[in-house]
């Protein structure tokens, strides 16, 4: 036995090892705090809104907006170009007059700065334009929506989409986070019971809407069995009324230049056996206040009723000089108390000849006159319905660069659509068809993606073109049908079929240069008019009497 004693420094190092052993275990102790452990700061709501004061953030189905709406006299108000791009294109503002407009189906609606509703007045205008109260808003709009605007961050969930959403109750209370993870900051707190609206889900983490009208994030052991739920309108949307014909439109445009070329009619009657709408070019607009020419004939409209026919008189802004050079459609349009003055003169000279409706044809507006425009559309269908004025409207074939023109809600307010269903090729562009059957028919179906059959008519050329090449230039010459046959034969021109294009074509080379002609014809026709038939559309017009032979119209009279 060893008798040996130990010394101290045996419990020393024993007692280091154990203030070691116990440091390094708080050492990791603390690092598993600071990492795996749920932080309890919270988010900064102001800087994840955008919104301070009275300032309120719009939240659009569920994605916050880059525009803010303001919070005064108890209310929320929306600026109008929001709602406009957003909501509800139908509530105009005349910044120049400051007059809100609203064209319901049977009346319009007028409001200013001192129009009181409910709660308050209706809209507030300030330097950054006008605002709409939201109650408004949803008076005339089906959407549903919740403020939270008594809250220190002010804001509103604007929702627009009826489908069904995913919900499900909170089972075990728990943080809604900023992001997915237990260090992101805290936005809000939820209690057991609570409903969360599930916009989307992650493997622990789904995205949620809470009650108390915030967006975040919550860990998924914490939500109970998820469900559906679809909700439900009460919205009751306006109903817009329109005439239409028993039968299918065989409609003829008829130019009229001078008062005596309204004798013209029963010459052109009598060629277009079939027709049942005929429209003169009677009313052009001239100036920006809304002044026009007419050429409109009471004599003309008994003729044409005692033939059968119902007359449309055209309105347009494009043939002659004058109107090209002074009018400005967009200062024009864009006052409300030129565009009541306009309208108004129009239905008197409605009753004072006695013609069955208009046709609108405004050509090469710029896209900031759309909106406008569309605005006489609509203010001037509540006139036309009153009075049971049929409206139709001119339209070039749909593009990108013409989609200012709305023909969606053309087609919800207007009578008819029309699909000027030419000038493929124009003059002063690349020679080629006025009309190929392609461009006919991606015009018909592309107008059908915003306009009911029902109410779309397509437009038909009866002339052609003639382009001539002659020292790098190009230049082109509308011939009508039976003039065109004439060039071909006295040029001894062999025309080919081309199928692709629906057309026969055909050149020759002489003094002028080389010709070339696309003919617009009996055959090209029928295949037109064999598109209207197809898609079953309202009718098909006619550009223009007295361009055509009499037995064109045994082709367009087999529109049915």
């Amino acid at each position: 036995m060893d008798g040996r004693r130990r010394g101290p420094g045996c419990a020393v190092w024993l007692l280091l090892a154990v203030v070691l052993l116990g440091a390094i275990a708080g050492g990791l102790g603390w690092i598993y705090v600071k990492k795996y452990m749920p932080t309890s700061e919270l988010a900064d709501k102001s800087q994840i809104f955008g919104v301070s004061g009275d300032q309120v953030a719009l939240i659009l189905d569920n994605e916050l907006q880059e525009e803010q709406g303001i919070y005064a006299d108890g209310q929320v108000y929306l600026p109008v170009e929001w709602v406009n791009s957003h909501l509800n294109q139908r509530f105009y503002w005349d910044a120049g007059e400051e007059l809100l407009v609203y064209a319901l189906p049977d009346t319009i609606v007028y409001a200013d700065a001192s129009t009181e509703g409910e709660s308050g007045p209706l809209l507030r205008i300030g330097a950054q334009g006008a605002y709409l109260s939201l109650g408004l808003v949803t008076g005339y709009t089906d959407i549903r929506a919740q403020a939270f605007a008594t809250s220190q961050i002010k804001r509103v969930f604007i929702d627009t989409l009826w489908e069904p959403f995913e919900e499900a109750a909170v089972r075990r209370e728990g943080m809604v986070r900023e992001r997915g993870g237990v260090k992101s900051p805290v936005i809000t707190q939820v209690s057991e019971g609570d409903t969360l609206r599930i916009l989307s889900s992650m493997e622990k983490w789904s995205l949620v809407r809470t009650e108390d009208g915030y967006l975040g994030y919550i860990e998924n052991r914490r939500l109970g069995e998820r469900g559906s739920r679809t909700p439900v309108s009460s919205f009751t949307p306006p109903v817009y009324t329109n005439l239409s014909m028993d039968e299918k439109i065989r409609l003829g445009f008829h130019q009229v230049t001078t008062r005596e070329a309204n004798g013209t009619l029963e010459e052109y009657a009598a060629t277009a056996q079939g027709m049942n709408v005929i429209v003169p070019t009677w009313f052009n607009v001239t100036d920006s206040d809304g002044t026009y020419t007419s050429l409109a004939d009471k004599e003309y409209v008994d003729k044409a009723h005692e033939m059968g026919l119902q007359v449309w008189a055209m309105v347009e802004n494009v043939s002659t000089d004058e109107s090209v050079k002074n009018l400005d459609t967009k200062e024009l349009m864009s006052s409300t108390s030129k565009r009541r003055s306009l309208i108004e003169n129009l239905m008197q000279e409605a009753k004072t000849y006695g013609f069955d409706g208009f046709n609108l044809d405004f050509e090469s507006l710029r896209a900031e006159a759309g909106p406008h425009y569309v605005q006489f559309i609509r203010e001037l269908s509540v006139s036309c319905r009153r009075e049971g004025l049929v409206l139709s409207i001119d339209n070039y074939v749909p593009s990108d660069y013409t989609s200012f023109y709305n023909r969606k809600e053309q087609g919800t307010v207007a009578d008819y659509v029309i699909v000027m269903g030419y000038d493929e090729h124009y003059a002063g562009g690349d020679p080629g068809s006025v009309a190929s059957i392609g461009y006919v028919q991606d015009g018909i179906e592309n107008t059908l993606k915003e306009v009911p059959r029902e109410k779309v008519i397509n437009s038909v050329p009866f002339y052609t073109r003639v382009w001539t090449e002659a020292e790098g230039a190009v230049t082109s010459r509308a011939y009508g049908i039976a003039n065109a046959k004439a060039w071909v034969e006295e040029n001894d021109v062999e025309l080919a079929w081309q199928e692709d294009l629906g057309q026969y074509y055909g050149e020759t080379e002489n003094e002028s240069g080389r010709q070339r002609i696309w003919m617009e014809e009996e055959r090209s026709l029928g295949l037109k008019v064999d598109l209207i038939n197809q898609y079953d559309l309202a009718g098909v017009a006619c550009w223009k009497l007295g361009f055509e032979t009499e037995d064109i119209w045994e082709i367009i009279s087999q529109v049915k």
